[in-house]
């Protein structure tokens, strides 16, 4: 097994374990979230069921413009935080020194996924060959293309 093989294991690994993937959050609603950079940000939204505050911690795939931030859901339409923006799109945002900034979320259609992921893969190929390999692991499915999302700042 190469080193590569052993990080998208070990990525696959942290996704699927609840702890590992929950982990960074402490960080943000500490302050810290400024440690990520720009590559992450934590997204508060509403559970469609519940109706309780949910937190996701995503990376960032572009920023467009200073209120605009394009992230990506790597286990697809099925993950719980996509399910919850479809039926409830307001959300709350922290990424490097902004907290709790009220945003909105909108799925992104085929096209503008598409056409948003090969600029990610082109500006990023270390980083995407390295994230493919961790989704591919973690969801056992190849990674052509990946639904995103617009979150739109106010």
């Amino acid at each position: 097994m190469t080193l590569a093989d052993t990080a998208a294991a070990l990525g696959a690994r942290a996704l699927r374990t609840r702890a590992l993937a929950r982990a960074p959050i402490a960080l943000y609603r500490a302050g810290l979230g400024f440690l990520f950079g720009r590559r992450l940000l934590m997204m508060e939204h509403i559970g469609r069921s519940s109706g309780a505050k949910r937190y996701v911690v995503l990376e960032v795939v572009d920023h467009p413009a200073p209120t605009d931030y394009v992230v990506a859901s790597g286990f697809g339409v099925r993950a719980q935080w996509y399910r919850n923006i479809e039926a409830r799109p307001e959300v709350r945002v922290w990424t490097g020194l902004r907290r709790a900034v009220p945003g909105r979320a909108e799925s992104m259609n085929a096209a503008d996924s598409a056409a948003a992921l090969e600029q990610y893969r082109r500006a990023h190929p270390a980083a995407w060959a390295n994230l493919r390999a961790v989704i591919e692991r973690a969801t056992g499915a190849p990674v052509d293309t990946l639904p995103m999302v617009r979150l739109r700042l106010r």
